[in-house]
């Protein structure tokens, strides 16, 4: 009996400092692994490092750009409610700019102000084909045209876009001659060759506190905004660092509402002009959320006029399909 006491006396510190080890090991493993599920769930990478790995973990990948798109979203649908409509007190709108820096309204006609952008803002952006834009601009026009007819903007719908990276824009302007929009648009001809064409859905439509009227899009397939945006980023080194949305964003300008309607059915006149914006934000949502698209061009465009694309300025705009090579 005595040697047995002795043998447990001998063993006994190993046995604790083997249990303390074992109990540490199993709390610091739980710890990195929920901090990677985090890292994940965030979309935080090293700059510079390509994600690779299994279609698990592709798969992964791809609904954490999801979820943020849809965080994203609701954030912005809540954008309304929280800050007000500014756009009814003439604020400011899209990119800093204000209303008045946009649009004319005189004798019941919306002109856009068209200011020489200089340098000329250098935007990549994908393309959205009529064949998708049209149902959906008419969608738009039907709903909202009757209450602003005399106060609203429609995007033209041959030039439905999704903003993707800029190499120049008018806030951080980046001058370039000649020679160096060539290599840019080149560099950009060579991205497009590796982008896969996505195929979207049209998640939900939101009306900003500026006033505009945002369709907001998932991604089914295809190469993911995220990555698009890495790419252009790694092709066009010299362009600003602060870009002007968030990398997940997949969206596309349909209107502008610059004043207050100046209808009102029978049965909205017991509700109050914000909940009234919701109504026939909420009626564009029943006839076109969950419209299918597929996306196949990606352009590289100078606007020589600030905000080109929106307000039907000048531009010249380089055309790339995407390809969909394999590295």
């Amino acid at each position: 009996m005595a040697r047995v006491r002795n043998y447990c006396s001998f063993y006994k510190p190993a046995i604790w400092i083997w249990l303390i080890s074992a109990i540490t090991f199993y709390i610091l493993f739980l710890m990195a692994t929920r901090n990677s599920t985090v890292m994940l769930h965030l979309n935080v990478v090293p700059f510079g490092v390509c994600f690779t790995g299994s279609d698990f973990r592709k798969e992964e990948w791809s609904i954490s750009n999801a979820e943020q798109r849809s965080r994203l979203y609701e954030k912005m649908e809540k954008d309304l409610e929280d800050h007000g409509a500014a756009f009814l007190n003439q604020g400011e709108t899209t990119q800093s700019l204000s209303l008045s820096d946009l649009f004319n309204l005189k004798d019941g006609v919306v002109t856009p102000v068209l200011k020489v952008a200089n340098p000329p803002v250098r935007a990549n952006v994908l393309y959205l084909n009529p064949e998708y834009s049209a149902p959906i601009a008419e969608a738009v026009r039907s709903i909202f045209l009757p209450h602003f007819d005399k106060a609203i903007w429609f995007q033209n719908s041959s030039l439905y876009h999704f903003s993707m990276f800029h190499a120049s824009h008018h806030i951080i302007a980046v001058p370039a001659s000649e020679s160096e929009i060539e290599a840019e648009a080149n560099a950009v001809r060579a991205v497009s060759e590796f982008i896969c064409p996505l195929k979207i859905a049209l998640d939900r439509v939101v009306l900003t506190s500026t006033g505009v009227l945002v369709g907001c899009w998932q991604v089914e397939s295809g190469t993911d905004p995220v990555t698009i945006r890495q790419k252009l980023r790694n092709a066009l080194p010299h362009a600003p660092a602060k870009q002007l949305y968030d990398s997940v964003m997949l969206h596309t300008s349909l209107a502008r509402l610059l004043g207050h309607p100046n209808s009102w059915p029978k049965e909205a006149n017991k509700v109050s002009e914000l909940q009234f914006l919701h109504e026939l934000v909420n009626r564009l949502n029943n006839k076109i959320r969950g419209t299918k698209a597929t996306v196949g061009e990606l352009w590289y465009v100078e606007e020589y006029d600030v905000l080109a694309l929106a307000l039907n300025g000048r531009m010249k705009a380089r055309k790339f399909q995407l390809g969909c090579l394999k590295v």
